[in-house]
């Protein structure tokens, strides 16, 4: 991802609204723009769109926080999220030129039901507002269950695609690499669920995390009735490690004896189980 991802956050304007959703300090603010011309990573779409900035799921392997504003917001990963409250007033005035058959990936850097969406249904209102005077090619990408409450919006579109992240097949991996976030099992049912509601999905293990046992997480995979995987490697010596979390994710690596040849060899039990599997960038191409 390039900075250009970031171009609509350099206007946002503070508001004295704030509040405090569990570790998260949550500020309120105008921003400048809400789409943004797809670049880098994601250059074959037309736009990306994000309705927060930051993310209260805090991974402390997110590529998102390297493009944080500060410093500081950089160091606190995970701790802090700004809603763009004028999001829908932004994407009503595109209506004058509708984004018909557009392809808009929500969301690049945040997550689009991270908790607070339960209460301010943000998300929701955007996909509405696509649904009724536009009518784009989505894909939504997401870590949580939650994303289930808006199938019957999503089931409107004519093309539209839910990617749910599920990096491990191990709990212990994930609360060392992502201990603010929902649970592998919470998230495959959620998938599930919208899979069998006859929306296209997919499930993205980017990046892989240690697996404890390639062939049994390949069948729990297919149990959700998914098609479509895409995978990346984790590099460790890349690894932000935010909210303090490094030594244990660490300790998962070596404990796991997880390495580029271990990675590998899971990645071979995908291509010879996984109906379709996608590596990398081209695995995200546009639907």
């Amino acid at each position: 991802m390039t900075p250009d991802l970031f171009s609509d956050l350099e206007n946002e304007q503070n508001n004295s609204r704030k509040e405090k959703i569990g570790q998260a300090d949550i500020q309120y603010v105008q921003s400048a723009s809400i789409l943004t011309e797809a670049k880098g990573f994601m250059e074959a779409y037309d736009y990306t769109l994000n309705p927060y900035s930051g993310c209260s799921f805090g991974c402390n392997y997110c590529y998102a926080a390297f493009f944080a504003r500060s410093a500081d917001e950089r160091e606190n990963w995970g701790n802090w999220l700004k809603v763009k409250e004028n999001a829908l007033q932004l994407l009503m005035k595109w209506r004058k030129k509708p984004l018909i058959d557009k392809t808009i990936y929500i969301s690049s850097v945040t997550d689009p039901y991270q908790p607070i969406e339960k209460k301010l249904e943000l998300t929701r209102s955007i996909l509405k507002e696509l649904l009724k005077y536009h009518k784009p090619r989505l894909v939504i990408q997401t870590r949580s269950p939650y994303v289930t409450r808006d199938i019957d919006l999503l089931k409107q579109f004519e093309i539209a695609q839910v990617n749910m992240t599920v990096t491990t097949d191990s709990e212990d991996v994930r609360k060392a690499f992502e201990p603010l976030c929902p649970s592998n099992k919470s998230r495959l049912k959620a998938i599930q669920e919208v899979t069998e509601a006859g929306i296209q999905t997919c499930i993205t293990m980017t990046p892989l995390l240690p697996i404890q046992n390639a062939k049994s997480f390949t069948e729990e995979l297919l149990s959700t009735g998914v098609k479509k995987f895409i995978v990346q490697p984790f590099h460790a010596e890349k690894g932000k490690f935010v909210a303090s979390t490094r030594e244990i994710a660490l300790e998962q690596i070596k404990k796991m004896n997880w390495s580029n040849d271990k990675y590998l060899q899971v990645v071979e039990t995908f291509r010879k189980e996984l109906p379709w599997l996608g590596e990398g960038k081209q695995g995200f191409a546009p639907i």
